[in-house]
């Protein structure tokens, strides 16, 4: 797995994915340590990935492109631009954060994976985009990427969007996240 999750984040082994619903203006300053209590909880053993999120989890979307799946939960209460100037706003915010997971049936590369968390954002902002929404995505929004393991080999070297499997990842993360967009539109 390759993921930018608080709890398991980076690329290796991971058993599970847990994907937390909090309250918005979460209050600890210890989300590792509060995801690895609720997996606990949940009986979750091993490594694993845990996301939390202040939107609610139950409305979850899916995009399948064959083999592919990405599940999205969406929360675009605070939204903008990656690059935005100047520093952030204070205060709690309200709900959000878009995580997308993904699964794939074919092991990749390492290279390969931090390329699917890029094109899995690249699709994530053009399904925005395309939602009519002016924004990037929020500050805290995560993707997790799994695999099987590569095994023997390397695994697939590519997962960009003009790859056979990027492409697939593109195509479903893209159906996932304007689902929930427009939901919420």
């Amino acid at each position: 797995m390759c993921s930018s999750a608080v709890l398991g984040g980076g690329i290796g082994p991971r058993a599970w994915i847990l994907n937390a619903q909090v309250p918005g203006g979460y209050p600890r300053l210890d989300p590792d340590r509060h995801l690895a209590e609720i997996a606990a909880a949940e009986g979750l053993t091993g490594p694993g990935a845990g996301l939390m999120t202040a939107a609610d989890v139950t409305a979850r979307t899916t995009g399948h492109d064959g083999p592919v799946t990405a599940t999205v939960t969406s929360g675009l209460g605070v939204r903008g631009w990656a690059a935005a100037p100047g520093p952030g706003t204070g205060g709690p915010p309200v709900p959000g954060t878009v995580n997308i997971v993904v699964t794939l049936p074919v092991a990749l590369s390492d290279a390969a994976l931090v390329n699917a968390v890029a094109t899995a954002t690249e699709a994530k902002v053009q399904a925005l985009l395309d939602a009519g929404l002016d924004c990037s995505g929020t500050p805290t929004d995560a993707v997790c990427v799994a695999t099987p393991e590569p095994g023997a080999g390397s695994g697939e070297p590519f997962a960009g969007p003009r790859s056979p499997w990027g492409s697939r990842l593109a195509r479903a993360v893209h159906h996932a996240v304007l689902a929930g967009a427009l939901r919420q539109s």
